[in-house]
């Protein structure tokens, strides 16, 4: 089911959102919010994958939502749309139009924990340290204590989509052929995201959650070597590694949602 349009500050931003229920309809927990990656979309990250199976199996309540400019949503003109502190504003709205209320002790259906990957790593560390009052818990996977679109080569990429030309940069290139991997990839909304995001730099000492997190990464996944860096920021952080994954198909891994269902119980 889509959720309903929302607004913040009288802008709807179209994102699409859906909702999905556990097996036997029962909503005795707090829902599971899953914010996908850069370049990808909630199909491909959580339903494709089999998070959303594995979740609502579990009795969990799945919300999932496509970033600005990715999968189902809309690619709006204006760069603000794609900017962290935006986003994490629609997300309060999107979690308020899904009555999700305060947590409360002794209460298991208040509140909403939160599973991220990659970028979506990125903003529930910031959605997490800034609304302490909504967040139970929080499973970041592909995390790093940097951001790899602050140093993604903007001009290379351009210049790449529009002759071919070579980006030397490594990470730029290996960003960049992701984004166009995904059938209908909107690059020219994928670029206004790096930009957004390279206008707010990452910097999780700023604002630590206060949260329980577990932490997930593919041993192989250069992206998040900085993972315990964030555990240390913390002191509330379990990190789990994923034997031979990369940040490529950490997010496909049996293990890794066996061991996230485990922790958000």
């Amino acid at each position: 089911m889509e959720l309903h349009t929302h607004t913040v500050e009288g802008t709807d931003p179209r994102l699409f959102a859906e909702v999905f229920t556990p097996e036997g309809g029962s909503a005795n927990l707090r829902p599971v919010l899953l914010l996908h990656g850069f370049a990808s979309s909630s199909q491909l990250n959580w339903r494709d994958s089999g998070w959303v199976d594995a979740l609502t199996a579990a009795g969990r309540t799945v919300l999932t939502v496509d970033l600005p400019g990715h999968g189902r949503s809309a690619a709006p003109a204006d760069l603000d749309a794609y900017r962290p502190s935006w986003i994490r504003a629609d997300l309060l709205q999107l979690l308020m139009d899904a009555a999700v209320r305060p947590l409360a002790d002794a209460d298991p259906t208040a509140g909403v924990d939160i599973v991220g990957y990659s970028l979506g790593s990125r903003l529930a560390w910031e959605f997490g340290a800034t609304q302490p009052e909504l967040v139970h818990r929080m499973v970041l996977g592909g995390p790093g204590s940097g951001d790899p679109l602050a140093d993604f080569d903007l001009p290379a990429a351009r210049a790449s989509l529009a002759d071919g030309a070579e980006i030397a940069d490594g990470t730029t290139a290996e960003l960049l052929r992701m984004a166009r991997l995904a059938p209908g990839n909107d690059l020219a909304a994928l670029l206004s995201m790096v930009e957004a995001v390279k206008g707010e730099p990452f910097v999780p000492a700023d604002a630590v959650p206060s949260m329980p997190l577990l932490l997930v990464a593919g041993d192989q996944d250069r992206l998040a070597a900085t993972a315990p860096e964030l555990a240390g920021l913390s002191g509330q952080a379990e990190l789990l590694l994923l034997p031979g994954r990369t940040h490529a198909n950490a997010v496909t891994s049996r293990a890794f949602k066996d061991a996230a269902i485990r922790f958000l119980a």
